[in-house]
C-alpha cells in the first residue's frame, strides 16, 4: 500500500512546496477603459439628466403594459442620489449606479435603482448602427420586479 501511495504523496508533497515558494501574488494592472485599443470614451449622462429618467419611464411603461397588462406608470422623480461611479474599477465598462424616489400613476412613491453604462450595441458603420445610442439604462423598481430580473429587492441593480 505504501507504493501506491507514494506517487500521489510525492505530488501534493511537490504541489505544497510550490506554492509556498511561489511568492506573493501580485495585483494585475489596471488598463483605464478609455486607453485601450478600442477605447470606451467614459462619458456618461448624470443620475438626473432628463434623457436617462426618460428612459426609465418610457420602458417601465412598455413593460407594465405589454408584458403586466397594466396602465402603471413613473408620473415623476426625486431624491436623485448617485450610488456609486465605475464602481469595479477604471478596466471595466464604464458605469453609474443611481437611485431615486419614483412618483407612481397609482398615487404611491416607489424607490428605483439604475444604471447607466456606455453603449453595448454592435460597433463599426452600416445597418447595425441605425439608433445607435452612446449609452444603455438599466432599472428596477422595488416592489415591481414581477420578473424577478434583480431579486431580492432589487438588490442585484445596485453596485
Amino acid at each position: 500500500m505504501f507504493k501506491r501511495l507514494s506517487p500521489l504523496f510525492f505530488m501534493c508533497a511537490a504541489t505544497v512546496a510550490a506554492a509556498a515558494f511561489a511568492g506573493p501574488a501580485t495585483a494585475r494592472d489596471q488598463v483605464p477603459a478609455e486607453t485601450r485599443t478600442r477605447p470606451w470614451s467614459a462619458v456618461l449622462p448624470g443620475c438626473a439628466d432628463n434623457m436617462v429618467l426618460y428612459k426609465v419611464s418610457d420602458r417601465f411603461a412598455r413593460t407594465e403594459s405589454n408584458y403586466w397588462n397594466s396602465s402603471l406608470t413613473i408620473t415623476g422623480y426625486d431624491r436623485i442620489t448617485t450610488l456609486a461611479d465605475r464602481p469595479a474599477g477604471l478596466d471595466y465598462i464604464p458605469r453609474r449606479f443611481c437611485s431615486a424616489r419614483a412618483w407612481m400613476s397609482d398615487g404611491y412613491y416607489r424607490t428605483v435603482y439604475y444604471s447607466v453604462a456606455e453603449a453595448l450595441g454592435l460597433p463599426g458603420p452600416g445597418i447595425f448602427n441605425v439608433g445607435y445610442e452612446p449609452y444603455g439604462v438599466n432599472y428596477c423598481v422595488v416592489g415591481l420586479d414581477r420578473g424577478w430580473t434583480y431579486p431580492p429587492g432589487c438588490r442585484s441593480a445596485r453596485p
